[in-house]
């Protein structure tokens, strides 16, 4: 009997994910553990492989669909010594097959509206699928040409489509709007439809009111890819139900800076290249591992029933990439030396712009740091992480004038930040913590042993 392949989980709170690429094509003979398709989630870009052996027979859903929901059917595969044709037709019922290049989207019918509440959608494997038309055909868009519709007043069920698969895309609409394309039944008026007479639009308002506030063509909409509404659910999350304070403090880096250079300079050669180049920010993250470890009531998590006390300071460290941000983790890092932080943070940071990281090399961790030095930022608070309960914001390091003695000098001086969750790290702990990293940074012969 055919066999039915379907979206992964590919982590434990993924609900859906965008079929960016398939490996495979219609007819291909695959066996378990061939890499079939590319899954974009809102963190990373991962490989999918079959689980059984057989023969292509639909790829149900399209190269470059978005949305696509957990468990929902993708393609289908004939086993051996089945009919690969039969295979294929038993996916029709199951999942909306995608279109030919260059189709047409179907037409809507003209007949109006039944007078009644509208019933839920039934579920559509592909998220393109935005419209549904009378007599039950489905019209496929991008995100993009959804809000315009929706903004213009446009039926999509209406517009054929130009994009892969006969998707409607942004170009369509637009020339559905120049011609005068068909406008979708008008929607009762609401008195959230109407203008706003504030000048400022209030907290929450919908995209709508928002809009009203702006000079038509002064601007574009760019719709929030997984990534963005991810970050931006998390942060809402965070600081909604985590009541943060902050301890800053200054530390002095020329006997680190000190260091690191005499480190760099021997390390041993590979390949014609320095076996490791440690960075400042490698050194951080040791220093924050070595002071989770000194300080293990400050290394914890909280939850509603308990306190959450970590055996190892696993440092997540936040990595800008297009789009947004991740924060790979060094597992274990107090136990890691530096050397090995270094290669370890250059290999995650370099996949993690590529959108290929695993979910387990991002996800959990016990603390994190971001780092904006390297920006010219002096010194910020970082919003803290679930389930963290710390971050550590850290500053660049610039000379200045210090007092010591009771004589001025001139030292690198670095400013951090540490943002804490008080349910779990109060005052006094946050304080100890922020000390013992201090210390690190400013006698970093201790990372070493």
């Amino acid at each position: 009997m055919p066999i039915n392949i379907t979206m992964p989980a590919l982590s434990p709170t993924m609900e859906e994910g965008n079929l960016s690429k398939w490996l495979v094509k219609e007819g291909d003979k695959v066996k378990s553990g061939d890499v079939i398709a590319e899954i974009e989630t809102d963190k990373a870009t991962m490989e999918v492989e079959a689980v059984d052996e057989g023969t292509v027979a639909k790829l149900v859903v399209a190269a470059g669909t978005e949305g696509v929901k957990v468990n929902a059917l993708i393609a289908v595969l004939a086993a051996d010594g089945e009919d690969v044709s039969a295979a294929a037709s038993s996916a029709g019922s199951a999942a909306p097959a995608p279109k030919a290049d260059g189709a047409a989207a179907p037409k809507a019918q003209a007949a109006p509206a039944p007078a009644q509440s509208t019933p839920a959608a039934a579920p559509v494997t592909t998220a393109a699928a935005a419209s549904v038309s009378s007599d039950g055909n489905r019209t496929f868009s991008s995100p993009l040409a959804r809000r315009l519709a929706k903004e213009a007043g446009i039926d999509l069920s209406a517009v054929a489509g130009s994009g892969p698969h006969g998707r409607v895309v942004k170009s369509d609409i637009e020339a559905a709007v120049a011609g005068g394309g068909a406008k979708a039944a008008a929607a009762p008026v609401s008195a959230a439809a109407a203008p706003a007479p504030a000048a400022a639009a209030p907290k929450g308002a919908s995209e709508e009111a928002v809009l009203k506030l702006f000079e038509p063509g002064s601007y574009e909409l760019v719709p929030h890819d997984g990534m963005r509404k991810t970050i931006a659910r998390r942060l809402v999350e965070s600081k909604q139900t985590i009541p943060h304070f902050y301890v800053s403090v200054d530390c002095e880096l020329d006997a680190l800076l000190a260091l690191r250079a005499q480190l760099n300079d021997a390390a041993p050669r590979k390949d014609n290249a320095p076996a490791y180049k440690l960075s400042v920010n490698d050194m951080v993250i040791k220093a924050m591992a070595l002071a989770l470890r000194d300080v293990p009531d400050a290394n914890v998590s909280w939850t509603d029933s308990n306190m959450v006390k970590h055996k190892h300071a696993d440092v997540g460290v936040a990595v800008s990439i297009p789009g947004g941000l991740i924060t790979p983790i060094i597992r274990k890092a107090e136990e890691k030396t530096l050397s090995t932080i270094s290669n370890e943070m250059r290999d995650l940071g370099k996949r993690a712009k590529d959108r290929k990281l695993k979910p387990e090399e991002y996800q959990g961790g016990t603390s994190s740091v971001s780092n904006m030095g390297m920006m010219g930022v002096k010194n910020f608070a970082a919003v803290v992480n679930p389930p963290h309960a710390t971050i550590l914001a850290v500053g660049a390091g610039e000379q200045r004038v210090v007092v010591k003695k009771g004589e001025m000098a001139i030292a690198t001086v670095m400013s951090v930040t540490l943002s804490t969750d008080h349910r779990c790290v109060d005052g006094a702990l946050g304080a100890e913590l922020l000390q013992a990293f201090k210390g690190y940074i400013e006698n970093p012969m201790g990372m070493l042993v």
